[in-house]
């Protein structure tokens, strides 16, 4: 038999990398309804745009029989690639080799991408499905998951990071996802807990499956840890695919612009009569933002989490801007503790990466009560407030109809340097709402009058007249411009374009100390 040569040899060990763990662990892999490793880069990036970095490293471990136990790769695809003609660097787990367990070559291969990617300026991709840490290994494990760590936090706010949970999530392993802008998780297949189901049944006696401990479900609405779910793989992959287009490659640069046959210039009557009259009724902000914004555009973010806020992506013109809304469909868009950390976070991510942020207003105030004020309202809603006044990107606010108290200030209003602030002929701007401002002030005249219902619904009315209305700001300048409704897309875009070239100069610092 002639002896293999070097050519033979490369391709023969190029086909052992795409074995994975094998036949039986890949069987296994889609019995679960899971992609392999390979599989679901092959649906995420532009077809035959992957290319492989390190596919022939193998672990260093020689502990527990493990010398006898090398695979190619070590349980990480990783490399770089095109989604939608643009760069990435992105590594996907394998949960066919050591159930895509974190060895120091395992790190030390994510760590390379991710230095390229600082170093070239583009997203770094994470499509994580592991067991952790790599038990056999012991410190040196631990010690890859701390310099991952460490290059998530420089790159943050530098180049935008995506993290896919396309299987199991657990402990240390936790925190890479969590410092990155961006977690998508698997309905069913994926999971994110610090300790699992056993620890915590055998510490707090709670007898809980890892789906309802940290499942998809439950950090897309309880938690917030999940920015998006997706069904199955295949979709999860669309949905990065999509997420990324509307994100810039780097802090460096605008976000793609891209061409929309919806007029710039297009009015919408339908938003002159979409807010009722009735301050007390409710309607969906959702479609405000969705006959605003260019066709189809809207990407909410962390939809099914703290629902009386909205954030997420959308276009005006081709732009991309950054939208932040209240929802008065959910507790009549108040301001609670998850609604300004789900906004704070956006609006920081944002300005760190040039996307405008518009603000849609229609806020009576912070919720009240005991639950709020002991969980720390007062700390978490200043974080709101301190994103805002700190962003430094075009900021334009509309208000819609309540613009209240302290909410008031606290949602791009003026004095915190937003640049446009427009009102719609709906828009009330006060201290609070008129029957609460008239019992307090006329208080004695009301218990004093013959008929108290009657007085007070006079003085309410009295209130509503001269202060509930937007024309008091506007006299003042607090708003620019009090417009229909119907001419506010045209209105936003002419302003984006103007404020393109806006820049602020701030003091010099290291950094602020936000109210964590």
């Amino acid at each position: 038999m002639s002896a293999e040569t070097p050519l033979e040899r490369l391709r023969r060990m190029r086909e052992l990398t795409l074995e994975g763990g094998g036949a039986k662990r890949i069987e296994a892999q889609h019995k679960k309804g899971k992609l392999t490793a390979r599989e679901r880069i092959d649906f995420l990036v532009d077809e035959g745009s992957f290319v492989e970095i390190d596919r022939f490293v193998t672990h260093r471990c020689t502990d527990f029989d493990m010398a006898e136990q090398k695979i190619l790769g070590d349980g990480v695809v990783t490399g770089h690639a095109l989604i939608e003609g643009r760069p990435v660097y992105l590594y996907s787990q394998d949960f066919t080799v050591f159930g895509g367990s974190l060895s120091e070559t395992h790190a030390e291969k994510i760590c390379k991408i991710m230095d390229m990617a600082l170093k070239v300026g583009v997203p770094i991709v994470g499509l994580n499905d592991s067991g952790g840490a790599r038990i056999q290994e012991g410190v040196q494990s631990l010690g890859g998951f701390a310099e991952i760590f460490w290059r998530n936090t420089q790159a943050s706010g530098v180049v935008p990071q995506v993290s896919a949970i396309m299987g199991p999530c657990a402990g240390g392993a936790v925190y890479s996802p969590a410092i990155t802008d961006f977690i998508c998780m698997v309905e069913n297949t994926s999971f994110m807990h610090i300790t699992g189901p056993e620890v915590v049944k055998s510490v707090t006696h709670e007898d809980v499956s890892s789906e309802d401990l940290g499942g998809a479900d439950v950090h897309a609405t309880r938690s917030g840890v999940a920015h998006f779910t997706s069904p199955d793989d295949r979709a999860c992959m669309q949905l990065v695919r999509k997420l990324l287009s509307y994100l810039p490659l780097n802090n460096a640069e605008d976000p793609p612009f891209a061409h929309t046959e919806d007029p710039r210039d297009r009015c919408e009557e339908a938003l002159d009569s979409l807010v009722p009259l009735d301050p007390t009724k409710p309607y969906d902000m959702t479609r405000v933002i969705e006959l605003i914004v260019d066709e189809g555009s809207w990407f909410p973010v962390l939809d099914a989490y703290a629902r009386n806020i909205l954030v997420g992506f959308a276009r005006l013109g081709g732009h991309v801007v950054g939208i932040v809304a209240n929802q008065p469909a959910v507790l009549a868009g108040c301001l609670d503790i998850e609604a300004s950390i789900k906004g704070a976070r956006f609006i920081r991510f944002c300005d760190a990466f040039n996307i405008p942020i518009v603000t849609f207003e229609d806020v009576p105030g912070f919720l009240p009560g005991t639950d709020q004020e002991y969980r720390g309202i007062i700390l978490h809603g200043a974080k709101l407030l301190y994103a805002y006044c700190e962003a430094t990107v075009p900021k334009l606010t509309v208000i819609t109809r309540k613009a209240y108290g302290g909410a008031y200030d606290v949602m791009a209003s003026k004095h915190i340097r937003a640049d446009i602030n427009l009102a719609w002929p709906t828009a009330m701007i006060a201290v609070m709402g008129a029957a609460g401002a008239a019992k307090i002030i006329h208080r004695r005249e009301i218990q004093e009058a013959s008929d108290p219902a009657a007085m007070e619904r006079k003085k309410t009315q009295e209130y509503e007249d001269k202060f509930n209305n937007p024309y008091r700001a506007a006299a003042r300048g607090f708003v620019d411009d009090v417009v229909e409704a119907s001419r506010t897309r045209p209105l936003l875009i002419r302003s984006l374009e103007l404020l393109r070239s806006k820049y602020e100069n701030r003091p010099q610092r290291k950094h602020g100390n936000i109210p964590l």
